[in-house]
């Protein structure tokens, strides 16, 4: 399996609880590195290459028996499905770093909704209008009316989450969360992939300049 070879630890001793991440540039993952980023937890990054079929290896398989990224292991114990190693980040740390909204908040509440409302809806929709419309896939597989049902689906959504933002800075109200993040690493990917207008959403255009601007961000972007 080819390693980044980047241990990323603060300070000069190691930390009690271990961290390894496994990405690979282009996918889901970027979601989990840009959390990392934000919270600045100590973790190792091991890049999992996936056209040498390194997600495939048994060792891999061990961890992940999907053969997927992104895959997390903390302290010996491994997880995966991008929203589930979200919450674990943002209940083990983004509260004291301000992250993640207190347990059993109303915030909290919130922030879990949206966070799987992105990765559920959203997400499938513009997943679904891709593969009838993008190059990446094969032509012939492709059905104008399943693109145009799905590109109707993301302006709906898109209309949603408009709203939502409507007096809010951030998706629970004043502060950034992991929800945000994990949206916004969706919508600005997505939505520069697939070209869709939105210069009528205003406060989401307003929203997501603000989240794509944030420093840790703008790291983990470049670095994958």
């Amino acid at each position: 399996m080819t390693a980044a070879n980047r241990i990323h630890y603060k300070g000069r001793r190691r930390p009690t609880m271990t961290i390894t991440f496994y990405y690979a540039p282009q996918s889901s993952a970027g979601r989990i590195r840009i959390s990392l980023a934000e919270l600045g937890v100590p973790h190792e990054a091991v890049r999992v290459d996936l056209r040498a079929g390194d997600q495939r290896k048994p060792e891999f398989l061990a961890l992940n028996p999907n053969g997927q990224v992104p895959t997390l292991v903390i302290d010996g114990t491994p997880m995966f499905e991008s929203v589930a190693i979200q919450i674990a980040l943002g209940e083990r740390y983004g509260v004291q770093k301000g992250l993640w909204p207190a347990p059993g908040s109303p915030e909290q509440l919130m922030a879990l909704t949206w966070l799987v409302w992105g990765q559920v809806n959203v997400t499938s929709a513009l997943y679904r209008y891709m593969k009838n419309t993008s190059e990446w896939f094969p032509k012939e597989q492709q059905d104008a009316k399943q693109a145009e049902a799905a590109l109707n689906e993301v302006r709906g959504l898109l209309r949603i989450l408009d709203s939502r933002l409507d007096g809010r800075p951030y998706v629970t109200g004043e502060r950034c969360t992991l929800a945000d993040l994990d949206l916004a690493s969706v919508l600005g990917w997505g939505l520069s992939m697939t070209k869709i207008d939105t210069s009528d959403l205003k406060n989401l255009k307003g929203w997501l300049g603000r989240v794509m601007e944030r420093p840790a961000v703008k790291a983990a972007m470049v670095d994958d």
